[in-house]
């Protein structure tokens, strides 16, 4: 796997504003930055056709505006711009099997229209081999001196099997940025826990001290990995997916998981990465694991 972090271009205003957290990512964690841009009537390059005449001349100018843009703020960060000859979902596809980490741009999605839109980018998340964040067009860059002051990696928590691909990401998110790591667990009650007439205080203590005990167990050894990273830890009895986009609502990232291997008619990806992806409102890495 090379030392990448790939952002898809687009010439959309969500697609500038994902290469920009792209470059802080790269910056963050000492990676090359990729710029890319797959428009499947690409043309030959030959040295003699004049810009006028040059088929590529708006493919070409998406990433090198991108470029212009993030050389400037970041003159040290090794770039590489690439142009593909292919349609985005394959070449996106590819380029997460070569990353670290894909970065695509999200629409800032109504609740009702969230489940409309942004096909291709949910086919990518579905199936990439490597963690993809999706970055909304109103993600700004946290300016430098304002690094590791206030903010916030959310993870959601999954306790059904191991997650440790996803606890790795998210650790490491929050040690490059020298925050805090929330871990939250959302769980439903089940209907034994509610009495006639409320819900019953004594199942629901049983069940949220049963829960936090096993959830201090997935994270006791990436706590001890990672000791510069405080942790604290959440039990919300409620649906896991309204859970984890409520507690990212002031968070820099949050973190979800997704199952490589998911029933056949289920759908691709889980109601918890589903939620995160059209509603939170931070951006969204979402880290495929068995």
């Amino acid at each position: 796997m090379d030392h990448v972090v790939t952002v898809g271009l687009d010439g959309s205003a969500e697609s500038l504003a994902a290469a920009r957290w792209a470059a802080e990512e790269a910056d963050r964690r000492r990676l090359t930055l990729r710029l890319l841009h797959a428009w499947p009537m690409l043309a030959p390059e030959t040295t003699e056709t004049p810009r006028e005449a040059d088929q590529n001349y708006w493919a070409k100018l998406i990433v090198h505006d991108a470029y212009a843009e993030i050389r400037e703020r970041y003159p040290e960060l090794p770039i590489v711009e690439d142009l593909v000859a292919s349609d985005a979902e394959t070449a996106l596809l590819s380029a997460s099997a070569q990353s670290q980490l894909l970065v695509l741009g999200s629409r800032g999605l109504s609740p009702a229209a969230g489940f409309f839109l942004g096909d291709t980018s949910m086919e990518i998340v579905a199936r990439a081999e490597r963690p993809v964040a999706l970055v909304g067009a109103d993600v700004r860059p946290v300016p430098d001196s304002a690094r590791g002051a206030g903010g916030v990696v959310v993870v959601g928590s999954s306790l059904h099997g191991r997650c440790d691909d996803v606890l790795e990401f998210a650790f490491e998110a929050a040690d490059v940025r020298d925050v805090p790591l929330h871990a939250v667990h959302g769980r439903s009650l089940p209907v034994e826990s509610y009495a006639p007439w409320a819900m019953n205080p004594d199942v629901i203590e049983e069940i949220t001290e049963e829960t936090r005990q096993r959830l201090d167990e997935a994270l006791r050894s990436w706590c001890e990995k990672f000791p510069g990273v405080r942790v604290v830890d959440s039990v919300l009895l409620e649906s896991p997916a309204r859970a984890v986009v409520q507690a990212a609502s002031a968070a820099d990232l949050l973190v979800i998981g997704r199952r490589r291997q998911r029933p056949a008619l289920a759908p691709r990806l889980g109601n918890v990465a589903h939620a995160a992806a059209h509603h939170a409102s931070c951006p969204v890495v979402i880290v495929p694991h068995d």
